[in-house]
């Protein structure tokens, strides 16, 4: 309707001619189109300033219930009641991630499809020869949000309680531990791999379909280490189950105080696992500076913190474009672990 008041006043202002530039003073006729043109631009202006009009999606490429969804739906909340609109979480597993992203990457550019980005998003730009987008170069970053440490934990049979007899024992018993993951390429086996780099250890890498069933052989015994999301493991570790030897954060924990961190023996080892948020490339930058100074400030609240804590995570708060840097490095150091580990897609 704007648009057509617009387009209405400009026609009555030229359909006027000759007769009312000899009637309108000068001044007054340019005041006129000062104003039309005013007019023509408020749809547009608003537009971008009133962001959002409608419901966003965040898209996560896993099933509901688990940590990542739950970080997803916290913040979407949070975005909800800042922006005044719904945040809507819609989980599209499979193919560890890939299906979602490539849904965000052909989503309009408009700022309303977003994606919870995680460590699968930069590892496998490296483990999958072929997809259908180049992740760097397609999604925008907006936020990071937290960092989860994984953990390394062991069967108790395993006659080692620190790293560093953990290692003393690898190194005398090559290829006969079992390190179980997730599966191929998973957060969890990139930080198994990179402890078996730095550590110059061998261990069999056994791959699962998911954590839950890596986790029951690990407390049976069939297989006698793996790294994992800590939030997954903690009650294991409490009721003395497994034990941990380590987290992989340079910082410990808060859920495992009194565990150190793996770079307390191995100087520069760090992994963990992550969320942000991402865009199709090309969103307008004020719709992502908009989220970001939101998801920002969800970041420094004490109840989302508080929930972020009990999740095992830490606030992990960069601007849109140190988080785009963040995204490259990550990307380039799992990038060299697969490749020297020699990891492949199942």
């Amino acid at each position: 309707m704007m648009a057509a008041r617009a387009t209405d006043a400009w026609w009555q202002i030229f359909s006027m001619g000759k007769a009312l530039i000899m009637k309108v003073p000068r001044r007054q006729f340019l005041h006129l189109a000062a104003g039309a043109a005013a007019v023509a631009a408020l749809p547009r202006f608003a537009r971008s300033e009133a962001y959002p009009l409608r419901p966003v999606r965040i898209l996560v490429g896993f099933p509901p219930g688990g940590t990542v969804d739950i970080v997803a739906r916290l913040m979407g909340q949070w975005l909800q009641e800042r922006l005044g609109q719904p945040f809507v979480v819609e989980n599209r597993p499979g193919a560890s991630s890939n299906i979602a992203t490539e849904a965000t990457v052909r989503a309009p550019v408009d700022g309303y499809t977003l994606l919870l980005i995680t460590p699968p998003n930069v590892i496998n730009a490296t483990l999958y020869e072929k997809l259908n987008f180049n992740f760097i170069r397609d999604i925008a970053p907006v936020a990071s949000a937290v960092r989860l440490p994984n953990v390394m934990q062991v069967n108790p049979s395993v006659p080692a309680a620190t790293v560093p007899e953990f290692i003393a024992y690898a190194k005398a018993n090559p290829r006969k531990l079992n390190m179980a993951s997730a599966g191929s390429g998973t957060s969890g086996h990139v930080s198994g791999e990179l402890f078996k780099i730095m550590a110059g250890i061998d261990m069999v890498h056994v791959p699962y379909r998911g954590g839950a069933p890596a986790i029951t052989d690990l407390i049976g015994g069939q297989v006698q280490v793996m790294f994992d999301n800590l939030g997954n493991s903690i009650e294991h570790i409490r009721a003395g189950r497994l034990r941990a030897l380590a987290v992989t954060t340079v910082a410990r924990s808060e859920m495992l105080p009194e565990t150190p961190s793996v770079s307390e023996f191995i100087p520069a080892y760090e992994a963990s696992f992550w969320t942000g948020f991402g865009a199709p490339r090309g969103t307008p930058a004020q719709i992502i500076d908009t989220l970001n100074k939101q998801i920002n400030a969800a970041l420094v609240d004490a109840k989302v913190v508080r929930r972020l804590t009990d999740l095992g995570g830490t606030v992990f708060s960069f601007l849109s474009a140190d988080f785009g840097k963040f995204i490259v490095d990550e990307t380039e150091k799992w990038a060299k672990v697969i490749k020297s580990a020699g990891i492949k897609s199942e």
